[in-house]
């Protein structure tokens, strides 16, 4: 099994990455059968970004502040783990943004992606799904479509729901919603494209975000997953991700 390790740009994480290459061996990331990202779940976006072209599966240990989508770390056994380790495909959102000056702009995103209000005044937005439009006027500080992965992130702090991950949905959350003031969200196909329209834009400009990839003044946000694409990410048999998603559910 030829491994690559791509550490995040912290001191425990480069560490880790020594450690790891001293043990095994490493080879350069283009030519390796797996791809050990050493980080947190920043880190894991980052590299799910980058494995949409190389197919290259990602197995990752926890070396940052946040490791929902990492295993836990340690130096032993680290080909028996990923060789038994469970594959799940994760597909991302695009995003394809209108901004007020007029240009275009594309984005994909493995977890959300969001409208943010730009200004002290409440967002208000149209949301359209499926060319039908749903809430014609939505008055909030934010709202989200968010993946199965993206259900434990951005999205869990705005109270929506988690999804497992296998699950052939999307979650529609928004944020502070003032009206409809209780307004809890939705779940979609994940066939459905969500179209988000920014009215009084010039006195109540939003700001789109795709993971890390943010788009300020926009006008209109359509956003669609695209089933042609995916990436893999590799969970210890033990913890898979399903394990970890019952676990979120049952905390208190």
């Amino acid at each position: 099994m030829k491994l690559a390790f791509v550490s995040a740009d912290t001191s425990s994480a480069r560490d880790a990455a020594r450690l790891l290459e001293a043990r095994y061996g490493a080879v350069p990331a283009d030519d390796a059968d797996v791809l050990v990202a050493l980080g947190g779940d920043g880190h894991m976006l980052q590299m799910l970004h980058g494995a949409l072209k190389s197919g290259v599966p990602i197995y990752g240990m926890n070396r940052g502040s946040v490791g929902f989508m990492m295993n836990a770390f340690r130096v032993e056994g680290l080909p028996e783990r990923i060789a038994a380790a469970t594959s799940e495909t994760i597909r991302p959102l695009e995003m394809s943004a209108v901004s007020m000056d007029g240009k275009a702009y594309t984005a994909m995103a493995f977890n959300e992606v969001s409208l943010l209000r730009q200004s002290y005044q409440a967002a208000k937005l149209r949301v359209t799904i499926d060319r039908k439009v749903r809430l014609s006027e939505l008055v909030c500080d934010g709202v989200m479509v968010a993946t199965p992965v993206g259900s434990t992130a951005y999205n869990l702090s705005a109270h929506g729901p988690i999804l497992p991950v296998d699950a052939p949905l999307l979650a529609l959350t928004p944020v502070s919603p003032f009206r409809p003031r209780r307004w809890s969200g939705a779940l979609l196909p994940n066939k459905s494209r969500v179209v988000f329209e920014a009215l009084e834009p010039e006195k109540r400009p939003v700001n789109a975000v795709a993971d890390h990839n943010e788009v300020k003044s926009v006008l209109r946000v359509d956003i669609v997953q695209r089933q042609e694409f995916s990436a893999r990410i590799l969970f210890d048999e033990s913890h898979s991700w399903e394990e970890r998603i019952l676990n979120e559910q049952f905390r208190h």
